[in-house]
């Protein structure tokens, strides 16, 4: 008789143990081991277990990777211009998508757009709920103006179950909602459990990939923000993105975590109106909705977000503390980066703020994460100390130095022409990163030290 295996399975890093501890060996987190059971061990193949299956002799599946057949798989649009964009260019056969996103965001609204559409013209799609009643669904599919004739629709939390309708139905598009709900009737443990998660995605990969169906994963995450279950679930997807964005504000920022088939961190951004996500396609224009008069401590700085340069207002605001240890409060930003930032000023700058409590907020909700926004932001920063605007039509970039130095930053010269796209005529930006022939109708100014980005707003 087989054998069950079990093992404890780390749900921060995924590492293996075979027996329960209380300190993960690999990312030494404290009492995160859960049982997980690994099915039944069986002894090892033999030769002939080999030839049966056809891995022996003339029968290999071993192949050169020039000969391999790329055009029998090719991408296509999922319908969505911002979600194709995120994506790599589309959709691949094949591929498992994991999309996650806080309660409420818009992660079943997308999904459903997207099999509607897909759908009515002529791809055979599956929708499976372990969430809503099919009358949930189809209710919120008539609010939206979707065409829903051609979309299958299953209620089904067992996997098993899920797979023999699958089989049935040969779709080229399965969606899952939620890979939290799902259960094996293999695996002993709860809907939810570090088990039942890893076992059921397994198996919903398994048969994706073996029938080349594209598979659409959604998954919950936690207080923090971060995706819920075990952390092998996002080694063992191809592509993982997250849905941004909550009930304060219309505006659903969708962006890549992980893609093995294009750029991470692309950004595609919705609007969320009564029929539904629609894409935005010039994300800098919401971004900028300035008021109209000049504000102290504010000013546009150009992103590189994934493919693209994107727009968006930086504000600061510098102001006397009462207190023995003044705060720094960065939204939208990395906190250590901005205290280190206020000392390059108070070093190469000559601007003393150990006195002032700063407040920093990269406007629209977009969080930061290169370092081309550091002039920007002392430029912010020195408006709001001086309590002098600067011009509306200024847009900076650049990375700083811990000697006072400005360094260059990546697609220069495509954050210049994004930035002439919407009307802006001055740019500061570091002299490594001049454009080569002059951009009509905006003046640039590169400099190489902090010292003359502060004399060029004077």
């Amino acid at each position: 008789m087989a054998k069950s295996k079990t093992a404890f399975v780390c749900t921060d890093c995924g590492a293996e143990h075979g027996q329960w501890q209380g300190q993960c060996a690999a990312c030494k987190a404290w009492n995160t081991l859960s049982q997980v059971n690994l099915g039944a061990s069986s002894s090892p193949a033999t030769k002939a277990d080999f030839r049966r299956q056809g891995y022996a002799g003339d029968k290999s599946n071993v192949q050169n990777l020039s000969d391999i057949d790329l055009q029998s798989l090719p991408r296509y649009s999922s319908s969505i211009g911002e979600l194709d964009r995120v994506l790599g260019g589309g959709l691949v056969p094949g591929s498992v998508v994991l999309i996650g996103g806080n309660p409420g965001a818009g992660k079943s609204t997308l999904l459903l757009q997207i099999m509607c559409q897909l759908a009515h013209k002529g791809r055979p799609a599956l929708y499976v709920t372990g969430e809503e009643s099919l009358q949930q669904i189809g209710m919120r599919g008539n609010r939206l103006g979707l065409p829903t004739d051609n979309l299958k629709m299953l209620a089904e939390t067992n996997v098993e179950q899920i797979g023999e309708a699958a089989q049935e139905h040969k779709p080229e598009l399965l969606v899952v909602d939620s890979i939290q709900v799902m259960h094996s009737a293999d695996v002993p443990s709860a809907p939810g459990s570090v088990s039942q998660v890893r076992e059921c995605a397994a198996y919903l990969i398994q048969f994706a990939k073996q029938t080349n169906t594209v598979l659409f994963l959604v998954g919950h995450v936690t207080k923090e923000g971060n995706l819920a279950g075990p952390k092998v679930l996002e080694h063992m997807i191809d592509c993982f993105i997250m849905l941004e964005g909550g009930n304060d504000t219309k505006y659903r920022i969708l962006r890549g975590q992980k893609n093995r088939f294009g750029a991470v961190n692309e950004l595609g951004v919705f609007a969320m109106t009564e029929q539904g996500l629609k894409e935005v396609k010039n994300p800098s224009a919401i971004f900028l909705a300035r008021t109209e008069e000049d504000t102290p401590g504010s000013l546009v700085m150009v992103l590189w977000e994934g493919t693209r340069p994107l727009l968006v207002e930086i504000q600061a605001l510098v102001d006397g503390s009462p207190l023995g240890n003044p705060r720094r409060v960065a939204v939208g930003l990395e906190q250590n980066r901005l205290a280190m930032l206020l000392a390059v000023l108070h070093r190469h700058g000559g601007l003393y703020m150990a006195d002032q409590d700063v407040f920093v907020n990269v406007v629209g909700g977009v969080k930061v994460s290169e370092t081309s926004a550091d002039l920007a932001l002392v430029l912010a920063i020195v408006s709001s100390f001086r309590d002098r605007a600067l011009a509306k039509d200024l847009v900076v970039f650049g990375e700083v130095g811990l000697a006072g130095e400005i360094r260059p930053v990546p697609g220069g010269q495509e954050r210049l022409a994004e930035a002439a796209k919407h009307g802006f005529k001055k740019a500061i930006v570091p002299k490594a990163n001049m454009p080569k022939s002059k951009l009509e109708g905006l003046e640039v100014i590169g400099v190489t030290k902090i010292s003359q980005a502060l004399e060029a707003i004077d």
